[in-house]
């Protein structure tokens, strides 16, 4: 059956709709516009706000829920938690492991999604590590970092099944210009993170296939005027975007301002880095066997050192817009159209336009989320919202 929202302001990366309706069924948006006909139910949200539901391409996961795990069921039951937060569609985190790869828990996260549940629609892998420079590796411990191998990433792809989107890789690696390379004509986005790579070394990465940097700022030799470092190389090289955790801790909200100025709001990509803790503020985490809790608006190991954010994406965008610069549609499209095109889904998700997903955020004039729908189906609401949509 239809269902017609009616009277919202509709914001997506191309701009505002105010007043406009919106028609959903058989989980895709059919029409959209102020003079678009009504069909099937109808529902009242004036002074509300839709926006595409946002996609996390950067998480561990939340609501006690880890995504590096070897238990298929910890993965859907995060999927049913991020509606709530935000987030309609994600990557699933995998790191490293003591000792040899994380096969096991790649095998898991394809079992995961050949089997989907309710919820934030799984759309791949991103593998953070374990080529990563033990110099900038912050909170990954040492024993699952590895120096890269042509039959170790051959494993890692097979062991994926076609499912990994993303890597991220420090390019300076030896042996790392053979795994950028076999990674591209995978299909699988590079990204270069927990990286010392100078700026020379950045830039042939990118000749490489590097089109994505990994949470900017953070675990990487930072912009020196002496020593511009891959920052540099990333702002200079057009085709490359950047990730920014927006919860203010990881980057402070000048330096998010001064990234969104350098990049654009079209180059940057906000991501969480969320841990399994986020939403569980008195929980502590097992961060390879080391334990971290949430302190100070983020997640640290005992030492005070980062291992994540407990931020969610519903937050990021009240961040963005509340550190100025940034209008609410560009933010929008960080949280959505952006990352939807570093992973070559754009063409079903991030925009409210006839023909995509219906992956909806109804949010109140105070940008506070009232209720989500995965692909029309309604994942998560306030009470209010509960019955208005039930």
């Amino acid at each position: 059956m239809a269902l017609t929202i009616e009277g919202a302001r509709l914001v997506d990366v191309a701009g505002e709709q105010p007043a406009a309706r919106l028609v959903v069924e058989d989980g895709r948006i059919v029409d959209v516009g102020p003079d678009t006909a009504p069909h099937g139910r109808r529902v009242d949200a004036h002074g509300m706000i839709i926006t595409p539901g946002f996609i996390d391409l950067h998480t561990h996961g939340g609501g006690g829920f880890p995504l590096h795990t070897t238990d298929p069921v910890a993965i859907h039951g995060y999927a049913r938690w991020a509606p709530s937060t935000g987030t309609t569609a994600f990557l699933i985190g995998v790191v490293g492991v003591p000792g040899g790869l994380p096969l096991a828990q790649l095998r898991t996260a394809t079992q995961a999604m050949a089997a989907p549940g309710q919820g934030a629609e799984i759309l791949g892998i991103h593998l953070e590590g374990p080529y990563l420079n033990p110099a900038r590796r912050g909170a990954h411990d040492p024993a699952w970092l590895r120096q890269p191998d042509h039959g170790e990433v051959a494993a890692l792809l097979e062991a994926a099944e076609g499912r990994l989107r993303l890597v991220t890789l420090a390019p300076e690696l030896p042996g790392a210009d053979t795994l950028i390379q076999t990674l591209v004509a995978a299909g699988v986005t590079a990204s270069m993170g927990h990286t010392d790579a100078t700026y020379e070394q950045a830039q042939a990465a990118i000749r490489l296939g590097v089109s994505q940097a990994t949470h900017c700022f953070n675990a990487m030799r930072p912009l020196h005027h002496r020593d511009p470092g891959p920052l540099a190389a990333v702002v200079e090289a057009e085709m490359v975007r950047g990730e920014l955790i927006a919860d203010g801790v990881h980057v402070h909200p000048a330096a998010a301002r001064l990234l969104i100025r350098l990049l654009g709001p079209e180059r940057v990509i906000v991501v969480t880095d969320a841990q399994a803790v986020t939403g569980k503020p008195d929980a502590v985490l097992d961060f390879g066997g080391l334990p971290a809790r949430v302190v100070d608006g983020a997640v640290r190991l005992a030492d005070g050192i980062l291992a994540g954010s407990a931020l969610t994406t519903a937050a990021a965008l009240k961040n963005l817009v509340t550190w100025g610069d940034v209008s609410l549609p560009e933010a929008v499209g960080m949280l959505s159209w952006n990352p939807a095109r570093a992973i070559g889904v754009e063409r079903r998700k991030g925009r409210l336009q006839p023909g995509y997903d219906a992956d909806l955020l109804i949010f109140d004039a105070a940008l506070t989320l009232q209720a989500t729908l995965c692909r029309g189906v309604v994942a998560y609401a306030t009470p209010t919202w509960h019955e208005r949509l039930a």
